[in-house]
């Protein structure tokens, strides 16, 4: 990693409890109005093993007056910029649903601007870039913002009926549907990484086929692999989930 050292003072970065020193960089993408703290549990399961990180998009909790973006495209260029400081490590990222599509653009820039790659690439909840549904959520409706939340069930009951919290949820939270609803997926070529995608069985966004589509998008190894759950399955199975890339990532050749 650069001299620039992720700690909670980093804008970008959270690093909730440090992983060995020289170990592998594994960073996580947060979902449409999540946040970094949404890792917590995950990174402190992985820091025995790994330098586990979350990141923290503009416009929530401590970045909260900071306005969202609303370009996934334009996020990912942010992303990258700061990730690439640390492009003298190894890394695997993973995202889930919204970060699984950023985790795999801003593969695409390591790829295309430095030539390298992260040495594993976990997409979680999402369907594939070229599998488009059209979801349809009314923006300017606070109740069908509701209501999507309490599909997915992503976010604590218990901030539902706290007002204060539920508006700093809404405003990232449009913001990233905003430029969900905008993304177009540009053929490029696949990514070259090995790529593992994680899906929920009864996720109501994702099919099993949609998930397995990723595999046109990668020339490397691919696994899929379906856990119990719907779209927030990864909570549902925190240990089962971060035991099984700590196997995949055990198994993976590190440069050098």
């Amino acid at each position: 990693m650069s001299s620039e050292t992720a700690t909670e003072s980093d804008r970008w970065i959270r690093s909730y409890l440090p992983g060995p020193a020289e170990a592998l960089h594994l960073v996580h993408f947060p979902h449409a109005g999540g946040s970094a703290s949404y890792y917590r549990p995950f990174c402190t399961s992985l820091s025995d093993r790994f330098n586990a990180l979350a990141l923290q998009y503009p416009g929530r909790q401590d970045r909260r007056d900071e306005p969202c973006v609303t370009d996934l495209h334009v996020l990912a260029d942010l992303l990258f910029d700061r990730l690439r400081q640390c492009a003298d490590r190894p890394m695997a990222f993973f995202g889930h649903s919204m970060g699984a599509l950023l985790a795999f653009e801003v593969t695409r820039r390591f790829e295309r601007e430095l030539n390298t790659s992260p040495v594993a690439l976990f997409l979680s909840g999402r369907r594939a870039p070229s599998r488009h549904r059209d979801e349809n959520v009314d923006l300017s409706s606070k109740e069908s913002l509701l209501a999507e939340i309490r599909e997915l069930s992503g976010t604590d009951p218990r901030l539902l009926g706290d007002d204060e919290m539920l508006e700093m949820i809404m405003e990232p939270l449009r913001a990233d549907y905003r430029a969900l609803g905008a993304y177009r997926f540009a053929p490029q070529p696949p990514v070259r990484c090995p790529v593992t995608v994680l899906t929920g069985a009864d996720d109501p966004r994702t099919s099993q086929d949609e998930a397995a589509a990723w595999q046109e998008h990668t020339t490397g190894a691919f696994e899929l692999r379906v856990f119990p759950g719907g779209h927030f399955f990864i909570s549902e199975n925190v240990a089962d989930v971060t035991g099984f890339v700590a196997e995949r990532l055990s198994a993976v050749p590190l440069p050098g």
